[in-house]
C-alpha cells in the first residue's frame, strides 16, 4: 500500500511504500482483549485486621465446664470482648461482627478480587498490535471512533520529521495545516469537569485522549499538548485508547523504523 509524506504546511512531500505491518487483518476481538488484560485498577479495601484489634482480649465460649464460658447465661452467640471482671462474673460486649461497635464492615471490597489475574498469549499480543496499527490508517476504524471529524480526508497522518523540532507555537501552527479544524476539536488534549455525581467520588474531571504522534527511537516532542511515543515502546495501549481507530500521526523515521528499515 502506498501513502504520501506531508511536509510541515500540510503539502504533499512524497510518497512511500506502507510496511507490511499495515495491512495485516483487523481483529477487534484481540484489541479489545488485550485491553482488558493490560487494564489497571487501584485496588482498595478495608484493613484485614478491621474489627479485630480489640484492646481487651478474650472471646465467649459456649460450652459446659468451661472457664469464662456464657452456657446458660441466656447470650447471643455472637463474638464478644471482655470488658471487666468482677470474680467469676464478666463485662461482655459484642466485637467484630458489623452491627457491633467498631466491628467489620459487611462484605467489604476485597483487594484480592480488584487484582487483574488475567493474561494473553505472545501471539494473540502481536497480532492484537498489527491490528490496532491496521485501524490507525483505515478511515472507517477511525470515523467509527471520531464521528466529528470533518477536515481530514486522508489516512494515514505521516509527516516529516522536521516537525517535532518546532517551537510549540510553529508545531501549532504546522498541525492546523495539516488538521485543520479538527485540531481543536479532536487532537488537542482536553479537560473539562464532569457532569454528575462523580465531582464527588474522585473522579471530578474528563480528559481526552487526543491525537497521538509516533516517533522514531531517538527523536523527542518538546511540548505536551498531544501524546507521543517512540516505536520502541509503542503499544496496542497506546494505539487503542478508548477503543481501535484512535488518531494517529507518525514521522518518517517512525514508519521506517517499524518496516526495520534503520537508515
Amino acid at each position: 500500500m502506498k501513502t504520501e509524506i506531508l511536509d510541515i504546511k500540510g503539502n504533499k512531500k512524497e510518497i512511500i511504500e506502507l510496511p507490511k505491518c499495515f495491512s495485516k487483518e483487523i481483529r477487534d476481538d484481540l484489541i479489545l482483549k488485550v485491553l482488558e488484560t493490560k487494564k489497571t485498577e487501584h485496588p482498595y479495601s478495608p484493613s484485614p485486621v478491621a474489627g479485630k484489634q480489640h484492646a481487651a482480649k478474650g472471646k465467649v465460649v459456649h460450652r459446659r465446664h468451661v472457664w469464662r464460658s456464657g452456657y446458660g447465661r441466656g447470650m447471643s452467640r455472637v463474638p464478644r470482648k471482655v470488658m471487666s471482671r468482677r470474680g467469676s462474673q464478666f463485662g461482655w460486649e459484642a466485637a467484630e461482627v458489623p452491627h457491633a461497635k467498631g466491628g467489620m464492615r459487611a462484605h467489604p471490597p476485597k483487594v484480592i478480587s480488584r487484582i487483574n489475574t488475567k493474561k494473553i498469549n505472545k501471539k494473540e499480543l502481536q497480532k492484537a498490535f498489527e491490528s490496532a496499527l491496521g485501524a490507525t490508517i483505515t478511515k472507517e476504524k477511525i470515523l467509527l471512533k471520531y464521528p466529528s471529524i470533518k477536515t481530514i480526508k486522508n489516512f494515514p497522518l505521516i509527516v516529516e520529521s522536521k516537525i517535532l523540532s518546532l517551537k510549540v507555537k510553529d508545531l501549532c501552527s504546522s498541525l492546523k495545516n495539516i488538521l485543520g479544524e479538527d485540531l481543536n476539536k479532536i487532537a488537542l488534549k482536553n479537560k473539562k469537569i464532569r457532569s454528575g455525581k462523580g465531582k464527588a467520588r474522585g473522579r471530578k474531571y474528563k480528559k481526552s485522549a487526543g491525537l497521538l504522534i509516533v516517533t522514531g527511537n531517538k527523536e523527542k516532542l518538546k511540548t505536551k499538548i498531544v501524546d507521543s511515543i517512540s516505536v520502541k515502546k509503542l503499544g496496542v495501549l497506546h494505539l487503542a485508547k478508548g477503543g481501535p481507530g484512535r488518531l494517529t500521526m507518525y514521522t518518517d523515521t517512525a514508519i521506517k523504523e517499524l518496516s526495520g528499515d534503520k537508515k
